[in-house]
């Protein structure tokens, strides 16, 4: 009877470890700073977690969570901010995946790393399965994505932010980690289409990135009140202009101003193609906040999260009368290959961006007539854009201009060139920022944030040209023959693809019509070469300044 009892007792023990471990029969990534980061005993860190949470605010958001950005640092110096942004998660909302995102803080990589290997991951409070046939899937069809172990070798970013979904949402679906070893601008926007398939409603996104590093306390809270009013804001273009601010403040110690911005950034691209979303900024504190650090160096903690924009019950109805229209519409149409809708083509996850991008297209479009009007600059005009651009350059303070054809909302590309090589060129399409403001913008990012090119230097001021490109509103064509060659510049864009030649391109080489939208297609969006046959595509006109 003895050994009777002793085998009951046994066979208890195994199945309550299995209960609480989950126990997978194929690999499991082990935990990496449990007892460093975070305390390894288990019953001390639900304990620990549970406190987090519990103190958390309550920020009164109703509306879908789309995102979390949270910090990943040792628990007692950010775990309580951390926590405020995962309180925000509704345990009886059922994700069908959450993807992790973070940096590299071991290797480099040309992309980005998706852990393949594992069936699950480890921590103290269980393990959490990896869906390894969706991550093996994203590598297969996107060259920009590889896996790399020694990416995930001891890597805390992702791991530290496992416990939390554990206690908030009881049963964590499963997980996609995602490393990324790379900031550079191009490989991130190719990062952000493989993974834009799956930023619906229906996964989560976790971010993991702390904020300023090593900066004393007092200059820390003022890089990261920038930095952190850039992220709040949404907007990408904010976002990269704060941390080339902070930058060339030359602040003593700061070596970076978030060590995620690859992945804050992927997120941003990702939002920017959808419309009705908006970030929460929850929480912010710095380690020499906890008792356990100095004030000398510090490093910096934000908790975000990005929801669906709360609808009114007015908008409610009205979107549901929408859809109701739509799906008799699209009945009518059905079988008619010509009227079929770009979304009927596309996932489920992807009808909320692909009506977003077709708004836009019908926006451009009524639009049109606009485009076709005289488009002259004045000399007086003319002259002020440059001074502006070289102000900008020279990190001069540029003061807001009276002259309203300055003012009008335009976009514009801005051209460095030094002993008639090409040292910079960046540009903005859209009629939502002044003229001058966009020329200051991208007379700097020219100058300073051309992912090609090593920043400019004071050495190099005097060596400079500028070309600024004044962008006409753009005007949606549907046939070739709409496109003025060596008249106009072509925009191609198809879902998360873009892309464009300014006019002054045809005068450079010796293509046909039909070639110079091939190269735009292929060099520029990203496209096969005849990709841009059943894209969308949009002229514009440029007043040249130089």
């Amino acid at each position: 009877m003895t050994g009777l009892r002793t085998g009951i007792v046994l066979l208890m023990i195994v199945c309550m470890i299995m209960k609480t471990t989950k126990c997978f029969s194929g690999n499991v990534c082990p935990a990496a700073v449990a007892g460093q980061f975070y305390p390894a005993d288990r019953q001390e860190l639900e304990t620990d977690v549970k406190q987090y949470l519990s103190a958390a605010t309550k920020a009164g958001i109703h509306a879908p969570v789309r995102a979390v950005i949270v910090p990943h640092a040792g628990y007692v110096f950010s775990g309580q901010t951390a926590a405020e942004a995962f309180a925000q998660l509704d345990p009886k909302v059922h994700y069908e995946h959450i993807f992790l995102l973070g940096p590299s803080h071991h290797i480099g990589l040309a992309g980005a790393s998706v852990a393949t290997a594992w069936d699950a991951y480890q921590t103290p409070l269980g393990t959490v399965r990896v869906d390894t046939a969706l991550c093996q899937h994203l590598v297969d069809e996107n060259k920009v994505l590889v896996f790399e172990p020694r990416a995930h070798d001891r890597e805390h970013c992702l791991e530290v932010q496992l416990p939390f979904l554990q206690v908030q949402l009881g049963e964590v679906p499963p997980i996609v980690p995602v490393i990324i070893g790379t900031e550079d601008y191009y490989t991130l926007q190719d990062i952000a289409r493989a993974l834009a398939p799956y930023f619906t409603s229906r996964n989560l996104f976790v971010i993991s990135s702390d904020f300023s590093h090593y900066p004393c306390y007092d200059d820390a809270e003022r890089v990261d009140k920038r930095t952190g009013d850039a992220v709040a804001s949404g907007s990408l273009h904010a976002f990269l202009r704060a941390l080339s601010d902070n930058a060339d403040e030359h602040v003593r110690n700061l070596s970076t101003s978030a060590c995620g911005q690859a992945a804050i950034a992927v997120l941003l691209m990702m939002a920017e193609k959808e419309k009705g979303l908006e970030m929460h900024h929850l929480a912010y504190c710095n380690s020499g906040d906890s008792p356990y650090s100095g004030h000398d160096q510090v490093v910096g903690y934000h908790a975000f999260v990005m929801t669906e924009k709360e609808k009114t019950k007015g908008e409610a109805e009205q979107e549901d009368t929408t859809k109701q229209g739509i799906l008799r519409e699209t009945s009518k149409e059905e079988g008619s290959k010509k009227d079929v809708s770009i979304e009927t083509k596309m996932k489920k996850e992807k009808t909320k961006e692909d009506k977003s991008d077709e708004a836009t297209a019908t926006h451009t479009s009524a639009k049109s007539d606009i485009a076709d009007e005289p488009f002259v600059l004045s000399d007086s005009t003319r002259q002020q854009l440059l001074d502006i651009a070289w102000k900008s350059i020279r990190r001069q303070q540029v003061a807001a201009p009276t002259n309203p054809e300055l003012l009008r909302k335009g976009g514009a590309f801005v051209t460095l060139t030094e002993n008639g090589r090409l040292r910079g060129c960046i540009g903005h399409f859209g009629e939502d920022v002044p003229l001058w403001q966009v020329v200051v913008a991208m007379a700097h990012d020219a100058a300073y944030r051309d992912p090609r090119f090593q920043p400019v230097t004071p050495d190099e001021w005097d060596q400079l040209s500028i070309e600024i490109s004044v962008l006409s509103p753009l005007k949606r064509i549907h046939d070739i023959s709409e496109f003025h060659y060596g008249q106009e510049g072509i925009y191609i864009k198809k879902g998360w693809h873009s892309g464009t030649f300014l006019p002054q391109v045809a005068g450079e080489v010796n293509w046909t019509k039909e070639e110079f939208l091939g190269h735009c297609a292929q060099d520029k969006a990203g496209l096969p070469w005849d990709g841009w046959k059943d894209a969308e595509l949009y002229t514009y006109k440029v007043e040249i300044v130089k």
